[in-house]
């Protein structure tokens, strides 16, 4: 969801600024020593689901990330191309399925913001499973609940490792999204087939390639 459908800005600013600089201001400490602080503690869980989840940093960090979140929610925004990309899929008569690492609290302030759940079919949150899109556990009890057939799967990805564990796993089309915040610069990436606009992969769509 976030970097392939939504900016990624939010959640960039979000954790590497804003909330540092909330805690500087609780704490009375410097907003350098903050950021220090919390790049230590991402550090730790990164790639786990504590990582992701929003009642272990409250807990950790003694804050209500909701409602800090609350606080610049006005940064959640779709993707330009994420739409007209959602809506060429389901022309096709094809399932879209949103599996998202982000803490079910986190899903439910995007989806309030953006209406994302309008344009897809389902939405699940790997918080419900326990593990991450990093964990082949993950992947099996995904296809044990949904019964997609890796061959006819097209997986979108702004994780580099997250599409490594797909890959792994057996699903056949994989697509990186280079571009996953709009404040950075495009990135090169060479190890899997990878897009900047979804709109170029209008025509194919309709071309129906992977089925």
């Amino acid at each position: 969801m976030d970097g392939t459908l939504l900016d990624l800005h939010f959640d960039n600013h979000f954790w590497l600024e804003f909330l540092p600089q909330k805690l500087a201001q609780r704490d009375g400490i410097s907003v350098e020593q903050a950021q220090e602080f919390v790049k230590q503690e991402y550090e730790k869980v990164h790639g786990t689901i504590h990582w992701y989840c929003l009642d272990f940093w409250a807990d950790k960090l003694q804050m209500d990330i909701v409602e800090a979140k609350r606080e610049v929610d006005h940064l959640i925004q779709m993707r330009d191309d994420t739409l007209p990309f959602l809506d060429a899929l389901h022309a096709t008569g094809r399932e879209v399925v949103l599996v998202t690492n982000a803490h079910p609290g986190s899903l439910s302030l995007k989806v309030e913001r953006t209406q994302l759940d309008s344009h897809i079919d389902t939405l699940i949150s790997t918080h419900e499973f326990g593990v991450t899109k990093e964990s082949q556990e993950l992947w099996r009890q995904l296809q044990e609940r949904l019964g997609f057939e890796n061959e006819h799967t097209l997986f979108v990805d702004d994780s580099l490792h997250i599409l490594e564990a797909a890959q792994e796993f057996g699903i056949a089309h994989l697509l990186a999204v280079r571009n996953p915040d709009s404040k950075q610069p495009t990135r090169d990436i060479d190890s899997f087939p990878a897009i900047d606009d979804y709109r170029y992969l209008l025509d194919d769509i309709r071309a129906n390639p992977w089925r």
